[in-house]
């Protein structure tokens, strides 16, 4: 109800007080003499009433524009949305009950008499109910709620959902401080965090709780499982990351890449060994077990890709291809490439030998990848197979993966991920499937994956896993995207 609505209402009912004193001192000193003097009493206490109501409603009016009511962090996590809902029913159904009240009102003064003052006293009634119904119609179902406590407007608001200042802060949208369109074209800055954050509220909260301008806890681990199970991307944080206590610089270009890096820059504390040197030997306790030997510079990690490591006695097959010979299938095409393995970023060192540059994708699953790749001179990206990859579309040269797109991976998610590196791998490009494994039984339905992409086949190996008597298989092959047409 706006303020010039009850303002007119108020105003009605003075003219109509003030009418009936001056009326019935005109009547007779008998009040309940006349049935017309019992009426005009009845008229006074019905107007009374009805200025109660409106006072009420005026009252009620003002608090709703309190401005502390619109401050969504001081009051609407007191009130219940619910709650609000209900008043405002209520609301809506007094004015119906009043608008019902006066129509009968009016239907019995027009059937009773014509005297003047019955005729003054509808002709009010009828001002009286034109206001009223004004007021009925702004007070909508779905206008009748204040806009913070409507639901979709909640949830609408993923902020809302959290109790944590700082999330909160993080997922509202930053307008431009200029009020223009920014370079990109947009009025503002929309800060995102993965749906699954939602359901991981308590472990997002927590890894969100810290102190502005301070040093962050040592909770990488917490981040991490946070991203692995959904909650990517994470937030930024305003903190400071914790460093290892004694980090010296790395070794020279020419030295890193075949050496084990300094054990003094890295975080051991949540790692189960605690230095290089335990992870690079043949220790099965090493708290992981993909590419387990991976550590191992001299001895595993060496020849691979320059000599076949795996070899079929029976067949004198191998699923091991050599670099040159994958280099020669594209003669100095191939330039840029992304490594989507579990691994040390040997793949990616072997390539630099032959001027290609290779990110490697990897996670911190029970070893520090990450920083093994890094301290060697190569480059990490660190992500998760839940992620739709960081690149443009049609820009890489070549894909490799090895180990880690095996036989657990369900047939459904493989096929996001294939047709994700379909967008990213430029026309005439290569995937090079490494010494990908799988049960016999399974192998069909995988290679119907990889056939799905319409590719053309330079090699395409299948060989038996021969640790596993022979009830798996390796698949390898070199495919290369076509040049498709435009649309």
């Amino acid at each position: 109800m706006t303020p010039l609505n009850v303002e007119a209402l108020f105003n009605k009912l003075l003219d109509l007080v003030a009418k009936g004193s001056e009326e019935q001192e005109m009547r007779s000193s008998n009040l309940f003499v006349k049935f017309g003097s019992w009426r005009g009493i009845r008229r006074i206490i019905f107007i009374m009433g009805l200025l109660a109501l409106l006072l009420s409603i005026s009252t009620l009016s003002k608090f709703y524009s309190l401005p502390s009511f619109l401050t969504p962090d001081n009051f609407c996590n007191r009130i219940n949305p619910v709650d609000q809902e209900t008043n405002g029913n209520e609301t809506r159904i007094i004015i119906e009950t009043v608008i019902q009240k006066i129509h009968e009102e009016m239907k019995e003064m027009s059937a009773s008499s014509a005297e003047s003052s019955d005729v003054r006293y509808v002709s009010f009634l009828a001002d009286i109910l034109g206001l009223i119904e004004s007021v009925q119609a702004s007070v909508s179902p779905i206008e009748g709620t204040h806009p913070l406590f409507k639901p979709t407007q909640q949830s609408d608001e993923p902020g809302n959902y959290f109790l944590m200042e700082e999330i909160r802060k993080y997922v509202k949208m930053k307008p431009n401080r200029l009020g223009k369109q920014n370079f990109m074209g947009a009025n503002g800055t929309f800060t995102s965090i993965g749906h699954a954050c939602f359901s991981m509220k308590p472990e997002l909260e927590k890894y969100m709780d810290y102190d502005v301008g301070d040093i962050c806890e040592d909770d990488w681990k917490l981040a991490q499982k946070l991203i692995v199970h959904g909650c990517d991307p994470l937030p930024r944080r305003r903190c400071f990351s914790v460093a290892p206590k004694f980090y010296t610089k790395p070794f020279p270009i020419n030295e890193s890449m075949w050496k084990l890096p300094d054990d003094r820059n890295v975080r051991w504390n949540q790692y189960r060994c605690k230095n290089f040197s335990c992870l690079a030997s043949n220790n099965t306790k090493k708290g992981f077990f993909k590419c387990a030997d991976c550590f191992n510079l001299v001895h595993h990690e060496t020849p691979r890709w320059i000599k076949p490591v795996y070899v079929d006695l029976i067949s004198n097959q191998t699923a091991d291809f050599l670099i040159p010979e994958v280099l020669g299938i594209k003669p100095e095409e191939i330039r840029i490439g992304l490594d989507f393995s579990v691994g040390t970023g040997t793949f990616a060192a072997r390539m630099r030998e032959f001027n290609v540059t290779v990110v490697t994708a990897t996670i911190n699953l029970g070893a520090p990848f990450s920083e093994m790749i890094s301290l060697r001179g190569l480059i990490p990206l660190y992500l998760t197979i839940n992620q739709r990859l960081p690149f443009f579309d049609n820009t890489l040269d070549l894909i490799h993966t090895t180990r880690f797109l095996d036989g657990w991976i369900d047939s459904l998610l493989l096929d996001f991920v294939l047709f994700d590196w379909d967008r990213i791998l430029r026309p005439g490009g290569l995937l090079w499937i490494d010494s990908f494994f799988c049960l016999k039984e399974d192998l069909q339905d995988f290679l119907e994956s990889f056939k799905m992409l319409r590719y053309k086949k330079h090699k395409w190996v299948i060989v038996p896993k021969l640790d596993k008597d022979e009830k798996e298989v390796f698949f390898s092959a070199i495919l290369e995207k076509p040049y498709r047409p435009f649309r």
